[in-house]
């Protein structure tokens, strides 16, 4: 009989690497542009991902740590392939998984610095889309951290329907080409968790 499960591991490596190359292209003089999420900058979208990351780290073994997106890779892959540690369930302020949190802020940080759509695994991206509409319908509408879903073409990628089913509008222009260099902080499709 055929194993049809995905390769967990190997998806989050892809997912790691992926988002990390669209960092590493983010130019210098673009960390403190706007992004799609309101009053955060390019620079708080990354932090973001990287406490996130740390955290979720922290929550399988204890260790969780970095200080830049790329310091917490190893330490989260490694945690993540710990004997056991799939199947733990861990409690974190935030209820995305990190696969769908790279794959939707991968397409908030491209969108935001003029990059093309990252790289994402087309079926990686259809499995996050299903795990979020999942996940989302249990939640009732007032609860959930996101902004509703915004309307997108059933055959466009499922990138561009993952970040509509969280609340980006994937028809808007891109901030790159629209917005100022930002401050503050508010609560927005983005969800609730800041640095």
């Amino acid at each position: 009989m055929t194993d049809t499960r995905p390769d967990t591991l190997g998806q989050l490596a892809h997912a790691l690497d992926v988002f990390g190359r669209t960092v590493d292209s983010v130019g210098h003089d673009r960390w403190d542009d706007a992004t799609g999420c309101p009053g955060w900058s390019v620079r708080d979208l990354v932090d973001h991902v990287t406490v996130g990351n740390a955290t979720v780290t922290g929550a399988l073994d204890g260790k969780g740590s970095g200080t830049s997106f790329r310091d917490t890779v190893a330490p989260l892959h490694a945690a993540f392939a710990r004997p056991g540690a799939l199947e733990q369930m861990v409690t974190v302020p935030f209820g995305t998984v990190p696969a769908t949190e790279l794959l939707v802020h991968g397409w908030d940080l491209a969108r935001a610095t003029g990059q093309a759509a990252p790289p994402f695994a087309a079926d990686l991206a259809e499995q996050e889309l299903a795990f979020t509409v999942a996940a989302l319908a249990d939640m009732p509408p007032d609860r959930s951290p996101f902004s509703p879903p915004r309307p997108v073409a059933d055959d466009a990628p499922a990138l561009d329907r993952l970040a509509a089913r969280l609340g980006r509008d994937v028809t808007a222009p891109r901030p790159d080409l629209i917005g100022p260099k930002v401050s503050g902080r508010t609560l927005d499709v983005c969800g609730p968790t800041r640095r």
